[in-house]
């Protein structure tokens, strides 16, 4: 026999065997089983709190390396194909800003020789960084093509391109890869 049959069978004048709650009582269970926020104010930092604890695990998921809590652009076998590949190799990009500082206070010293120098520098960074990027790509899409023919790859290598121009210090997802290990 079922609740809604015993429900049916019980004399309507029989004692229902507790006090009916007051209206105020009764509302009050209901808020508290529902957990609903009270007020759009409460709502509100509800939201907030939901979405801080959820970047809190994407931040966590981006130190450790954590495939399920990742952000959209950063999930798949293909893009962690792309960031070990990046990762595993010396790019000439990486060190881009440390060159950088170093050139221009080359460029600040009053002397004509040292700028000329510097300014041969910059250029020949330049030429380093895209000639690294050409081949990286050439390379990456190869590897790519092997390894996933039948899935989408569509971004991976913009992907791998933007991460080697990071210092692999500051990368997030934080590096897998030792360099010079074959991904």
């Amino acid at each position: 026999m079922t609740t809604s049959e015993s429900a049916q069978t019980r004399d309507p004048q029989a004692p229902k065997g507790r006090p009916t709650p007051k209206r105020a009582m009764a509302q009050s269970q209901r808020r508290s089983v529902m957990n609903a926020p009270t007020s759009r104010k409460e709502a509100v930092k509800r939201q907030r709190e939901e979405r801080r604890v959820a970047l809190a695990k994407q931040r966590e998921a981006l130190a450790s390396g954590d495939e399920r809590y990742l952000p959209a652009r950063d999930k798949g076998p293909v893009r962690k194909f792309a960031r070990d590949f990046v990762d595993s190799r010396f790019n000439v990009a990486e060190f881009f800003l440390p060159m950088a500082v170093l050139i221009l206070v080359l460029s600040m010293v009053r002397v004509p020789q040292l700028q000329n120098i510097a300014l041969l520098l910059w250029l020949f960074v330049i030429v380093l960084i895209v000639v690294d990027s050409i081949s990286t790509v050439f390379r990456l899409k190869k590897r790519l093509s092997e390894r996933f023919p039948n899935e989408s790859r569509k971004g991976a290598v913009a992907y791998a391109l933007m991460r080697s121009l990071q210092m692999r210090r500051l990368r997030m997802p934080k590096p897998q890869a030792k360099r010079g290990a074959r991904p």
